[in-house]
């Protein structure tokens, strides 16, 4: 699928959606590193992480819907994107609730902090494969 948000003939939401993807894949290697070694240095990156993800996410996601508006709708590319859209939609909400958990004690956060986090992870897997279907595969919408 050729993407409409472009600059200098560059796909803006591909360009952007390798930075969250990045620092939110990172922050929970963090927080399993925060659980292996108890060092809380490492938990608070994690949160620093996952706070510059959810942004850049937010960002990319403009993005991204401007390149999906543009996709005929009933098109089987159309439903593709909306599975990405929306999947990416709940990784950012897990990823958000995980923040919010920690921003009280960001050097200590709970399980479900980091079960939120790695529960995205798992779920960005699928949503970057549909990802790539629209981009790779369905070149002609």
């Amino acid at each position: 699928m050729k993407a409409k948000a472009r600059i200098f003939g560059l796909p803006i939401h591909q360009i952007l959606i390798v930075f969250p993807l990045g620092l939110l894949a990172t922050s929970f290697f963090f927080d399993l590193a925060y659980l292996a070694k108890g060092r809380a240095e490492l938990a608070v990156v994690a949160s620093w992480l996952i706070f510059a993800g959810v942004i850049g996410g937010a960002a990319a996601a403009l993005f991204g819907l401007i390149d999906w508006w543009a996709i005929p709708r009933g098109t089987l590319a159309w439903r593709v994107g909306a599975w990405h859209g929306g999947g990416n939609l709940i990784v950012a909400v897990l990823f958000a609730v995980s923040w919010f958990l920690r921003r009280d004690a960001p050097a200590s956060p709970g399980a479900i902090a980091i079960a939120l986090s790695g529960s995205g992870v798992l779920l960005t897997v699928l949503t970057g494969w549909l990802g790539s279907q629209l981009a790779e595969r369905m070149e002609d919408v």
